[in-house]
């Protein structure tokens, strides 16, 4: 039977009359069926425990996003709190290297914050909150560190409950100045590193400010966890092929290999800082570094580096997230006499994020082996479990995984 346009047009016009005035928003879970009406939610309730929670989902407002959580990695910052509570938070829903699919989009969600299309299926990763940060009004953005802002998984506990990426659906609220990309490109184990990684980005451009770090350097990179093995790959990408990778445990130094270093040097099999100044000498065939990464929150070994270090040369900090302890160096040695320019990098900037899923694309495309960094996966119920793991530092990058 033959259609003409009229007709069609007809047709449509009666078929939106009877979806009456739909929202901007969707009910729908990609496809999977109608969102539920709670959500769990890990909330670290004492010391040392998670108990999983149920709680409603709220409304999403016109500036809200509803993800459903996929997969969010353990950092360092959620075993400091798991343990210690140093953000005195308890109460509160842990995980910030989270990524999901958008479930419900508010009328008003366009865009993400780098001015890319977003849609209800759209996986994203948020970054910072910015709150009521003044210097927000008056400095560029891509110069504000999150050290100025929030980020979701170290916020206190609210009436929404839903503020951390250790649960199944995570409201990202509109009104909190929240900051999100759309990463529908990347598969979930690039997504679930996104954070980390963009934390390395973020120390080599502060590297890169020194004009010492360049393609031909010699590059030392102490402490080969999840954060030194990283800064290796992203150097790797950048076409730096003269790295020596420095740690006590073999299993991390064979993967640092894997991700880009030349040379390894286990601090374990060298009595003392000259004998292991010497190692780190012998893999840059008789030469100190000219640049190196300090990545392992130690003071002792913050105290090592700097003989690692050439006249001139130059040094990134980035092991301190909180306070580890002071650390011991003699100022006219260490620093004055060599004129070694040093420089301290902390978590990240808008802009990193970016760069980061630039460098997960590359270091993907020259064979790279990223998700292996991820050892160990837990779902959501095991989570107590996964904080123990990464505590006793089995494996690199342990992440909570859903079904």
């Amino acid at each position: 039977m033959a259609v003409n346009e009229q007709d069609v047009e007809q047709i449509v016009k009666q078929i939106l009359s009877t979806m009456g005035a739909a929202p901007s928003t969707s009910a729908s879970v990609g496809g999977q069926g109608a969102i539920p009406k709670t959500a769990h939610v890990a909330v670290l309730t004492s010391l040392k425990h998670f108990d999983i929670k149920e709680y409603p989902i709220p409304e999403v407002g016109d500036d809200d996003i509803l993800v459903k959580v996929e997969g969010c990695g353990v950092c360092g910052t959620d075993a400091h709190e798991y343990k210690n509570d140093p953000f005195s938070l308890i109460p509160v829903a842990l995980g910030h290297e989270g990524t999901g699919e958008i479930v419900k989009l508010g009328k008003n969600v366009k865009k993400d914050s780098a001015g890319k299309e977003v849609k209800v299926g759209d996986k994203i990763v948020t970054c910072m909150i910015f709150k009521d940060n003044p210097d927000i009004t008056m400095f560029d953005l891509n110069k504000q560190n999150v050290g100025g802002a929030d980020v979701y998984g170290l916020l206190p506990d609210d009436d929404c409950h839903l503020n951390g990426w250790f649960a199944d659906y995570i409201l990202i609220r509109g009104a909190l100045g929240s900051t999100f990309f759309n990463v529908s490109d990347l598969d979930l184990d690039s997504r679930i590193l996104i954070e980390p990684c963009a934390v390395l980005i973020h120390a080599v451009e502060r590297a890169k400010t020194t004009g010492i770090l360049r393609f031909n350097s010699r590059v030392a990179v102490q402490g080969c966890g999840p954060i030194g093995l990283i800064c290796i790959a992203i150097l790797r990408t950048m076409g730096i092929e003269n790295i020596t990778a420095v740690d006590g445990n073999e299993q991390r130094l064979a993967f640092a290999k894997r991700l880009g270093a030349s040379k390894t040097v286990n601090f374990m099999e060298h009595k003392g800082i000259e004998a292991l100044t010497a190692a780190v000498e012998a893999s840059f065939d008789g030469h100190l570094a000219d640049f190196a990464f300090q990545c392992t929150g130690n003071p002792g070994a913050h105290s090592n580096v700097y003989k690692f270090i050439r006249n001139g040369g130059g040094l990134c900090e980035l092991g301190f997230f909180i306070n580890g302890g002071d650390a011991t160096i003699n100022p006219h040695f260490d620093l004055c006499s060599k004129e070694i320019t040093l420089v301290g990098s902390w978590v990240y900037t808008l802009r990193d994020y970016a760069t980061t899923f630039d460098f997960l694309r590359r270091a993907k495309g020259i064979g790279l082996p990223m998700s292996e960094l991820i050892t160990h996966r837990f779902p959501l119920e095991q989570i107590n479990e996964a904080l123990e793991t990464n505590l006793a530092m089995k494996g690199l990058k342990i992440a909570i995984v859903n079904k």
